[in-house]
C-alpha cells in the first residue's frame, strides 16, 4: 500500500507548490507493472497539477512541469524525481520500499490497504444491500445465480471497509402469480407430493393451472378470488401460501450454502403490501398522486408537470402494483435498519424502474433517497448442461463440479484428495465466480464451460492453484519464525514486481468501491498471482544463504494471506488452505521451460517472497467469503 511514500511525495509537493499535502495525496498514483515503460513506483499526472493550480496552464506547460520537478528534493525514500510526457514520475528506494510494505503487512495485515486514507470516507456507516430476490415456490432459476455473487460480493467489500451490513433477500412472494398457484394447488395439488418433492410439485401445479387458465374463464376467476382471499388474510388461504413460503426459503437456504452466501433478513413484497395505503396517502396529501384517464393513480415524473412521463403505483381495479410496495419496503427499511446507503442489485431491465423508485422517493422529501444505488449486470448467454440448457441454478453447481472432477481426474499431476468432490465444488465455483466478475457488470456475455474451467490463464482455477501451492510451500515453513530486519534479498526485479503491485492495492479498492465492479480486484488478484508464479519460478531457493530464507517465506506467507482474503470478499471459498494442492492440467513444456511449481520439491522453495506472502495470506482470505 502507498500510504507512505504517497504523503512523503505530497509533502514534497507541497512545500514546493505551497499548498495542502492533501491537496495531492489523492493525486498520486502507483504505476502499474503490466503498463511500465520505465522505473518509476509513483506519478502524478500534469492535468491533475493543473486543476490544483500547482502549475500555471499559460506557458511552456513542460518545461514548467520540469521546473517542479528539479525542485523536489531526492532522499532515502523517493532516489530519482523525473518530469515525463504527462506527468511527474518518482522511483522510490528499494530497499525502503520492501521495509515499509513488510513492516505495515507484518504490523496490521488486516488494515493493509482497507485503512488507506484514500478510504476514509467508505469507511463505517451501515450499509444496507438487496440482493438475489428469486420468487417463491420456484425452484432456484439459473438467472438469479449474478444478483446473487454480485450483491454478496458487494456486501462483503462493504464489510471488509468497516461498515455494518445488512443483507436482505426481498422475495417476489406476492401478486396474482401467487392467486393462480394457490387455486391450482386446491384443484390439481398433494401435500404427500408437497412433502416428498416440494418445488418441483409446484412447478408442476403452476404449468398445468396455467394451461388451463388459457383456455378456462373459471380458472382465471378462481385465481383472482383465491388472491383476494390472500388480501382480506383469510385464515386459510394465508396457511397455505405460509407453506409455500417456508418451503422455498428452506431449499434457496440450502443452494446458499453452496455458494457460501447468508442473509441477515428473508423479507418480500407479502411484508409490505399492507403499507401501501399509508403510502398513497401521503403521495395524496403531498398531491404527487394523480388519476389518469384510464383510472389508474400516477406519479407525474416529467419535472414539468405535463405527464410525459410518469410511474403507474395503483391499478384501474385499485390493486397496488410492485412499484408501490417497493417504495413501502424503503421506507419500512429506513425506518428500522437506519442505513446511510442502500443498495439494489438486479438485472439491468429494471433500471427504469429503480429510476422511478428514487424519483418517487426525492418527491416525497426523502434525501436518502440520494444514497440508495442500483447496480445492473447484463444477461449470462448459453449457459448450459450436457443434458441441454440450463434452467435451474443447482443444475449450473452440479454441472461445475462434475466438469471439474473430470479435469481433475484426467490431470496427468493429480494427487491424492481426501475429499474430491468437495475440492472440485470449491474450484468449479470459484471459476464460475472469477469468469462472471472479470469483465464490466453491465455486459450480457457468452458463457463458455471451457473457458470457465480453463487451469492456466485468467481463470478461477489459476487463483485456487496459486493459492494452493503457496499455502503447500508455507505448510512446510509452518514451524520457523522470521524477521524483517534485512529486505535487501528483495530488491531484484522479481521481488520488487510484487511490491510495485501492491503499492496499487488501496487505489484498486478506491475504484472497486467507487465503481461498485469486482473487476478492478479480480484483476489485481490476478496480476498479483502471475507475478508470484514468476517470481516462484525464477528464484529458486534450494541452497540460498539462511538470511534469503529469513525473508522470502514470511513474503510468501502474506501474499497467501492476502489471496485468501481477496477470496473471501470475491466469495471464493479456498479449497486448499489447510489440505493438499489441488491438481491442474498444464501446458506442454517449452524446451529448457521448467512448470511453475517445479520448485516445490523440498528445500526447493523461493524463500525470498516467503515472508510477504505469510502476510498477504490474512490479507486475502477477508475479502472473500470463507468456506
Amino acid at each position: 500500500m502507498a500510504c507512505f511514500f504517497r504523503r512523503r511525495v505530497a509533502l514534497q509537493l507541497a512545500e514546493v507548490c505551497g499548498l495542502s499535502e492533501d491537496v495531492f495525496i489523492p493525486l498520486i498514483c502507483a504505476v502499474p507493472v503490466s503498463k511500465k515503460q520505465s522505473s518509476a513506483d509513483l506519478r502524478v499526472s500534469v492535468n491533475s497539477l493543473l486543476q490544483t493550480g500547482a502549475v500555471p496552464a499559460d506557458g511552456d506547460l513542460q518545461r514548467r512541469t520540469q521546473a517542479l520537478a528539479n525542485q523536489m528534493k531526492r532522499d532515502a525514500v523517493v532516489e530519482e524525481v523525473s518530469a515525463a510526457r504527462g506527468g511527474i514520475h518518482f522511483r522510490l528506494n528499494r530497499l525502503a520500499l520492501a521495509q515499509k510494505l513488510l513492516e505495515q503487512l507484518s504490523s496490521d495485515p488486516d488494515g493493509f490497504g482497507v485503512k488507506s486514507e484514500l478510504l476514509r470516507h467508505h469507511q463505517g456507516g451501515r450499509a444496507l444491500v438487496e440482493f438475489s430476490s428469486p420468487n417463491i415456490a420456484k425452484k432456484f432459476h439459473a438467472g438469479h445465480l449474478r444478483s446473487t455473487i454480485i450483491g454478496n460480493f458487494i456486501a462483503n467489500l462493504k464489510k471488509a471497509l468497516g461498515k455494518e451490513v445488512i443483507r436482505v433477500n426481498y422475495l417476489g412472494d406476492w401478486g396474482m402469480q401467487f392467486g393462480l398457484l394457490g387455486a391450482g394447488f386446491e384443484r390439481f395439488g398433494s401435500q404427500d407430493e408437497l412433502r416428498t418433492h416440494p418445488l418441483e410439485h409446484l412447478f408442476q401445479v403452476y404449468v398445468q393451472v396455467n394451461r388451463e387458465a388459457e383456455c378456462d374463464e373459471s380458472v382465471r376467476s378462481a385465481a383472482a378470488e383465491f388472491f383476494r382471499r390472500l388480501e382480506r388474510r383469510e385464515e386459510q388461504a394465508l396457511a397455505l401460501w405460509g407453506q409455500f413460503r417456508e418451503i422455498t426459503v428452506d431449499e434457496y437456504k440450502r443452494i446458499y450454502q453452496r455458494l457460501g452466501v447468508h442473509f441477515d433478513h428473508y423479507s418480500g413484497e407479502s411484508f409490505h403490501h399492507h403499507q401501501t395505503q399509508s403510502v398513497l396517502d401521503e403521495l395524496m396529501t403531498r398531491g404527487l398522486l394523480k388519476t389518469s384517464q384510464k383510472g389508474t393513480a400516477v406519479v407525474d415524473l416529467s419535472g414539468a408537470g405535463d405527464m410525459s412521463s410518469y410511474a403507474t403505483l395503483v391499478r384501474s381495479d385499485g390493486t397496488s402494483l410492485y412499484i408501490t410496495r417497493d417504495v413501502a419496503a424503503a421506507l419500512d427499511r429506513k425506518q428500522r435498519f437506519g442505513f446511510d446507503e442502500m443498495i439494489y442489485v438486479t438485472d439491468k431491465s429494471q433500471t427504469v424502474h429503480f429510476q422511478q423508485l428514487f424519483h418517487i422517493l426525492r418527491a416525497m422529501g426523502h434525501q436518502w433517497a440520494e444514497r440508495c444505488v442500483h447496480v445492473a449486470f447484463g444477461l449470462v448467454q448459453g449457459m448450459s448442461t450436457r443434458r441441454g440448457e440450463v434452467v435451474f441454478l443447482e443444475d449450473v453447481l452440479d454441472e461445475a463440479r462434475s466438469r471439474m472432477l473430470n479435469n481433475m481426474r484426467q490431470s496427468s499431476t493429480s494427487k491424492e484428495l481426501e475429499e474430491p468432490e468437495q475440492t472440485a465444488e470449491r474450484v468449479g465455483i470459484s471459476a464460475l465466480i472469477i469468469q462472471d466478475f472479470r469483465g464490466p457488470l453491465m455486459s450480457d456475455y457468452k458463457f463458455d464451460w471451457d473457458k470457465v474451467l480453463q487451469a492456466h490463464g485468467d481463470t478461477g482455477v489459476f487463483l485456487q492453484y496459486t493459492h494452493a501451492r503457496l499455502c503447500s510451500l508455507l505448510r512446510r515453513h509452518v514451524r520457523e519464525t522470521y524477521s524483517c530486519s534485512d529486505v535487501s534479498p528483495l530488491v531484484d526485479s522479481r521481488s520488487v514486481s510484487v511490491l510495485q503491485h501492491l503499492l496499487r492495492y488501496d487505489e484498486v479498492l478506491l475504484q472497486t468501491v467507487n465503481e461498485l465492479q469486482p473487476r478492478p480486484l479480480v484483476n489485481f488478484l490476478l496480476t498479483l498471482s502471475h507475478l508470484v508464479a514468476v517470481a516462484h519460478r525464477e528464484l529458486p531457493v534450494k541452497g540460498s544463504p539462511a538470511a534469503v530464507a529469513q525473508v522470502n517465506t514470511p513474503v510468501r506467507f502474506r501474499i497467501a494471506s492476502m489471496c485468501s482474503y481477496l477470496s473471501d470478499v470475491l466469495m471464493m471459498k479456498s479449497c486448499l488452505s489447510s489440505g493438499p494442492a489441488v491438481s491442474v492440467q498444464r501446458r506442454p513444456l517449452r524446451p529448457g521451460q521448467r512448470h511453475e511449481d517445479s520448485g516445490d520439491h523440498a528445500g526447493g522453495e523461493d524463500v525470498n517472497l516467503c515472508l510477504l506472502i505469510s502476510k498477504l495470506k490474512s490479507f486475502t482470505s477477508a475479502f472473500v467469503h470463507s468456506w
